[in-house]
């Protein structure tokens, strides 16, 4: 699916001015990474592509689309995996994997796709672990392919290697990009790491401080 993202502005409504006239474009199946300091608003951009802002608290100004429909819209399958790993603490390896299989109503029986992902990522023999009983590297990978099992349209990642050690974090690069190959899916990768921005993106955003 299309990211467009046109003239957009961001500020929080007591003032705070985060994102100024932003616009790109990702085309279908596109690998793109931003990059950028800490506090420059990758990730409220990132947030906003998602349609996780609180319109309470944000002013977004400008147009973001999803193959021409606003954020948030029925029917776009969309991923997201952050920075810190979001498994649930009390289901197994595998219970978390399944977890959007689950919800989508996807009967058991037809849950190959994960358990082919677990193979994929070295988490073979690890399935029924729970989260405490893993490295911080093989959550990570649990979270990563939770989402590609989920099949999404569009993976949007923030930061999600950035608490790993450095032989982790290439491993994981080298994996994400392998998925990638296989399935194309869009791709908006935000990192603070130039050096991570030019192994993954085909192509590379650079945001400067905020305004």
């Amino acid at each position: 699916m299309r990211i467009t993202i046109d003239g957009v502005g961001i500020r929080f409504r007591w003032g705070v001015e985060v994102v100024r006239d932003v616009t790109l474009d990702v085309p279908s199946g596109d690998f793109v990474t931003i990059v950028g300091p800490s506090g420059c608003g990758k990730s409220t951009l990132l947030n906003a592509i998602a349609g996780l802002l609180d319109p309470t608290e944000c002013v977004v100004d400008g147009r973001i689309a999803i193959d021409g429909s606003p954020p948030g819209t029925r029917g776009i399958r969309l991923g997201y995996v952050f920075q810190r790993d979001t498994l649930l603490p009390w289901r197994t390896i595998l219970e978390n994997i399944e977890l959007g299989l689950e919800i989508r109503r996807v009967p058991r029986t037809e849950r190959v796709r994960a358990r082919e992902l677990i193979s994929l990522v070295g988490l073979g023999g690890f399935e029924h672990y729970y989260p405490h009983q893993v490295s911080g590297g093989m959550r990570q990978r649990a979270q990563l392919i939770r989402t590609l099992a989920y099949e999404p349209d569009v993976i949007l990642m923030d930061e999600p290697f950035g608490a790993l050690d450095a032989q982790n974090r290439m491993l994981l690069q080298a994996e994400l990009l392998r998925m990638w190959e296989r399935r194309k899916v869009t791709v908006v990768f935000v990192t603070h790491d130039l050096a991570e921005a030019i192994v993954l993106g085909q192509r590379v955003v650079v945001m400067s401080r905020r305004p």
